[in-house]
């Protein structure tokens, strides 16, 4: 199955999602590291423990601590930085993208790690497949909540990787009163396709795609942008604007997460 995704290098591809086979080995792989690296934890724990004899409840409140931090904090950890991997989805040639096609945060990986207590503890499971067999990009409850979804690397087509945009010189004071909340996901893909694509364009080509795509954002923005800006150095500095808010937002949401 395929998954409708914007590339942020390119245009919309049409990437394979993974399937729930390769995504239940990978899950194996992965809790076959988390299961040895809890049963290393524990058994330090409990020879510090016989060694100290310090107090028993001690002992328990880091071991509890310890299964926590590995269920929950080793997903969420690989994924974060490993670029939406871990060494299971590695193995199997997976990585988990937002469903715009960006890198995934940490937010995404919190939830995803949160849910898989009702996909995988609560339901054995069942939720998991239920969910995966019955979405349209093969998604369990975690990346529907998350907004996520886990794609195939080994296809031949590139990875999404994150483009970034700058704001245009001398629009920088239009940049920071920019409202983009009328801009929605979709819009700003439909921008981003046209600036990473706008080099390869004839120039007249280039122009009237460039207003093509601008008009209606522009009617769905405050202000407009000023007199005499080219719809390109506008979108440019739409996309450079967006970017830079949901960079903000997402680090305003690491730092107490």
């Amino acid at each position: 199955m395929t998954a409708r995704v914007v590339s942020p290098e390119a245009v919309p591809l049409e990437l394979e999602t993974a399937s729930i086979g390769s995504r239940f080995l990978a899950l194996l792989i992965d809790w076959a590291v988390q299961a040895a690296l809890l049963t290393g934890l524990l058994v330090a724990v409990a020879a510090a423990q016989s060694s100290v004899q310090g107090p028993g409840w001690a002992a328990v409140t880091i071991a509890l601590f310890l299964v926590f931090a590995v269920i929950w904090g080793y997903p969420v950890a690989m994924e974060t930085l490993w670029r939406g991997r871990t060494l299971g989805k590695a193995a199997l040639g997976l990585r988990v993208v937002t469903t715009e096609g960006g890198q995934v945060r940490f937010r995404h990986a919190a939830v995803r790690a949160a849910m898989g207590l009702v996909d995988f503890g609560l339901t054995s499971g069942a939720a998991a497949v239920i969910s995966v067999l019955a979405t349209r990009d093969n998604q369990r409850l975690g990346d529907l909540a998350a907004g996520t979804v886990v794609l195939r690397e080994r296809t031949g087509l590139r990875s999404p990787r994150p483009a970034d945009f700058a704001v245009p010189p001398g629009l920088e004071a239009y940049a920071r009163s920019l409202d983009l909340s009328g801009l929605t996901p979709q819009d700003y893909g439909l921008v981003r396709t046209f600036l990473l694509r706008a080099p390869s364009l004839p120039a007249r080509v280039r122009t009237d795609l460039a207003e093509q795509v601008a008009d209606p954002v522009a009617g769905r923005l405050r202000p407009s942008p000023p007199p005499g800006v080219a719809a390109e150095a506008f979108l440019e500095c739409v996309a450079a604007v967006y970017q830079q808010r949901q960079s903000t937002a997402g680090g305003a949401a690491t730092a107490p997460r």
